[in-house]
């Protein structure tokens, strides 16, 4: 009896041992966010041809032709083939509108579709592009997006804001807490995206006539958790 009491103690002390062990160090954790503008230096351009006629043939030969039109002139530009490339194609019936009485519906024609998307890595040749389009035939132009190309390099210069942001939020909080802020226990990198501040979309009888494009700026912003030790007295 008198060693089983000695050895039951010490076998709850080491029980216990690795719950003391697994508390934490006193630490500030804190985020940091900051964004960097940039002028972006691409364009994804989106295009294409659509063509009416009674007969699927005659409408997808109409917008053969005219795509082939539309593709030569994208060589004719100084784009490279690889910069661009089918997106959409379709061949779909027209309906005529419903009679009254309830007779169903018949086609009343066909719609062939020829859509790509077209990269510019000049944006200043932006403008001349979408001329060249509309010129060769396009009836179709939807969304122009820029882009920043090397984004992950603009994007390190905001990861270090990121940081001194947080490590300002933290020497606030040790001051007020009367601590002294240690080293950097872990980094975490929340998020880091592109925030476009500006889409342009430009109609076919806009830019028949020359319509102007504005890049604007990307935003780029990255937010970062960072946990500080605090220094023991």
């Amino acid at each position: 009896m008198k060693l089983t009491l000695p050895l039951a103690s010490l076998a709850l002390a080491l029980l216990a041992a690795p719950a003391f062990a697994q508390v934490p160090p006193p630490a500030i954790s804190v985020t940091g966010e900051a964004t960097v503008s940039v002028a972006p230096d691409q364009a994804m351009i989106d295009g294409g041809v659509t063509s009416d006629a009674k007969t699927a043939r005659e409408a997808a030969e109409a917008n053969n032709a005219a795509m082939a039109k539309v593709l030569a002139a994208l060589k004719g530009a100084g784009l490279d083939d690889k910069d661009y490339q089918t997106s959409r194609l379709s061949l779909q019936p027209k309906y005529a509108p419903d009679r009254a009485g309830g007779s169903p519906a018949t086609v009343s024609g066909y719609r062939a579709s020829n859509r790509v998307t077209i990269k510019v890595r000049d944006v200043s040749k932006v403008a001349g592009v979408i001329d060249a389009l509309v010129g060769a035939g396009a009836n179709e132009i939807g969304g122009i997006n820029f882009v920043v190309s090397q984004a992950s390099k603009v994007l390190d210069e905001a990861r270090e804001k990121a940081v001194a942001d947080a490590r300002r939020k933290a020497d606030i909080y040790a001051k007020a807490a009367g601590v002294t802020l240690g080293d950097p226990i872990s980094i975490s990198e929340e998020g880091s995206a592109p925030v476009p501040m500006y889409r342009s979309k430009v109609a076919a009888p806009m830019a028949a006539s020359g319509a102007p494009v504005a890049q604007g700026e990307e935003t780029l912003s990255v937010t970062v958790s960072v946990s500080w030790a605090i220094k023991g007295k």
